[in-house]
């Protein structure tokens, strides 16, 4: 059945539900976003000694991806219980008016029945309240963090849409990134430090890097049998129809069962690309990507960008998001750009 259902995913862009484990020593992101901006071509010396071009010049498909920094907001801890991991607790930056697209809560250190008292309301009773939030101080909820007996730290950053010229909506989309390296401590203390500043790709990754890709592919609406699930056409004999499966399912049975494979949406549905391969991270004022007329439907590439190789899932301007790869190779040839 390959990927089922086959349903329209949630929001546009990626959700990553785990993040790999090393054992680096060095404290670093294991995640970032960008926007897809097109594809184009590249001249790269194949450097891998087992292929029949070893050491000749090739063309490659690449994807150009505009990424421009990322906003540090919050730390997250996690605890280990019978039921798996849970929160722990958040240490989130003072916000104020002037904060990144005012998307910051202005109490988020705060509990829900403080900030309740504090704007005159009458506390409500509500579950699933995050602890670690206590007496409407940042240092407090970063202390409650600090004793906690915590099996994961994790970071809340923030995309900058309003720095993408080609993009049309300007609102910062919340999501959690993985940390690796040092000790829970360590991580907290190191996350603390960069809160309220912007962390770059070239922060992140290095050039020949594997990643993977996480995104939503492109939408294709209502398709039949044929388009949607790759069945053969039945017999040129066939009975009024050939663009459909030549079996329902049983007689006796009162419903048709969900193995059956019919029409219904195909696309839009939320796809990882393994071991993508980066080739380049560089600013537009070094090497101009941009062709000229820009990208077809998206434009001007005028922030910090990436190249990878391969095609990725999405049209021009969806978002896509990137993590360590979870299932990396052995061996990772040199990239070597003519």
């Amino acid at each position: 059945m390959g990927f089922s259902p086959r349903k329209r995913a949630i929001r546009p862009y990626g959700r990553i539900t785990s993040w790999p484990e090393t054992d680096a020593s060095e404290i670093r992101v294991q995640g970032f976003a960008g926007w897809k901006a097109g594809m184009t071509h590249v001249l790269i010396r194949d450097t891998n000694p087992h292929s029949t071009s070893a050491g000749q010049e090739v063309r490659k498909a690449v994807t150009v991806v505009e990424v421009p920094p990322m906003s540090v907001l919050a730390v997250r801890g996690y605890r280990m219980t019978p039921y798996g991991m849970q929160t722990s607790g958040e240490f989130w930056i003072n916000a104020s008016d002037e904060g990144p697209q005012g998307l910051m809560p202005r109490f988020a250190n705060q509990t829900r029945g403080e900030r309740d008292a504090e704007e005159g309301r009458k506390p409500e009773k509500r579950a699933g309240r995050i602890p670690g939030r206590s007496n409407g101080s940042s240092e407090a909820a970063f202390e409650a963090l600090v004793n906690s007996d915590l099996c994961d730290v994790r970071l809340i950053v923030a995309t900058q849409p309003a720095m993408v010229k080609s993009i049309n909506s300007k609102t910062p989309e919340i999501m959690e990134v993985g940390l690796v390296g040092g000790d829970n401590n360590e991580k907290l203390m190191w996350a603390k430090e960069r809160l309220g500043g912007t962390i770059t790709a070239s922060d992140v990754y290095d050039v020949g890097t594997e990643i993977d890709v996480i995104g939503v592919t492109k939408g294709k609406g209502w398709q039949g049998s044929i388009k949607r699930w790759g069945i053969k056409l039945l017999s040129h004999k066939n009975s009024k129809r050939r663009r459909q499966g030549g079996n329902m399912g049983d007689f006796g049975t009162g419903y048709v069962r969900k193995t059956i494979r019919q029409a219904g949406q195909t696309g839009y549905h939320q796809r990882t690309e393994m071991n993508k391969r980066i080739l380049r991270i560089s600013q537009p004022n070094e090497s101009d990507i941009t062709p000229e007329g820009g990208f077809l439907h998206y434009g001007e590439v005028s922030n910090d960008y990436m190249i990878i190789e391969g095609s990725l899932p999405g049209p021009a301007k969806r978002m896509l998001r990137f993590r360590d790869a979870i299932r990396p190779r052995a061996s990772k040839p040199d990239v070597d750009l003519t």
